[in-house]
């Protein structure tokens, strides 16, 4: 068996292992027989992959470089109907009353509530908004002036009709009536079930 290569700190962008151009920060031990199955369980190894990773969908991916302002949510115009129909699913629940800004946590406990019901149930839950809105508050009794305020957290503006989450799989009308009902509920405002025929 040949004996294992050590790099560390060495630049990897014309090493025949790797085909990465950047800096290795940390200590990585390749077989020379196998790197591959080497660095499987390896706590040190990472793998390279041009495929981009699941992201949380309630955070922006990237950080925001300025404060964002208030806002106010999207208009449909023109007859847009743009994110108003049921997509990838046979369900979908949407916002009927008024347009509003959810947080991400008021998000995360109608997807916990729907995952909830559903525990146990062939389903595909898909979300169709991200929190990528940041909100800025002052603390209490603050006086006016002095900068916007720090970061708080991370929502997202809901328009009229717009689909929150939608539900494909093999379920019965009312269990997936029940299971959005419930997370309405849980969120601002007032919720509509949607079947796609």
């Amino acid at each position: 068996m040949k004996p294992p290569l050590l790099l560390s700190g060495c630049r990897l962008g014309g090493s025949p292992l790797c085909s990465v151009s950047s800096l290795c920060t940390t200590t990585i031990i390749l077989d020379a027989a196998s790197p591959a199955d080497s660095c499987i369980g390896s706590p040190w190894y990472r793998a390279f992959s041009s495929t981009p990773t699941c992201s949380s969908w309630l955070m922006p991916k990237r950080g925001q470089p300025t404060k964002t302002r208030k806002g106010r949510p999207r208009v449909p115009t023109g007859g847009s109907t743009r994110g108003t129909t049921v997509v990838w699913g046979d369900y979908g629940l949407r916002m009927r009353d008024h347009d509003r800004r959810v947080s991400a946590a008021q998000l995360k406990n109608g997807e916990d509530t729907i995952r909830k019901r559903l525990r146990g149930m062939k389903y595909r839950l898909y979300m169709r908004i991200c929190a990528n809105i940041g909100v800025y508050t002052s603390g209490n009794e603050v006086r006016m002036g002095k900068g916007k305020g720090s970061f708080d957290y991370w929502a997202s503006r809901v328009a009229v009709s717009k689909i929150i989450f939608e539900l494909k799989g093999d379920l019965h009308e009312k269990v997936a009536r029940e299971a959005f009902r419930l997370a309405a509920n849980k969120m601002p405002g007032k919720g509509l079930c949607n079947h796609w025929l």
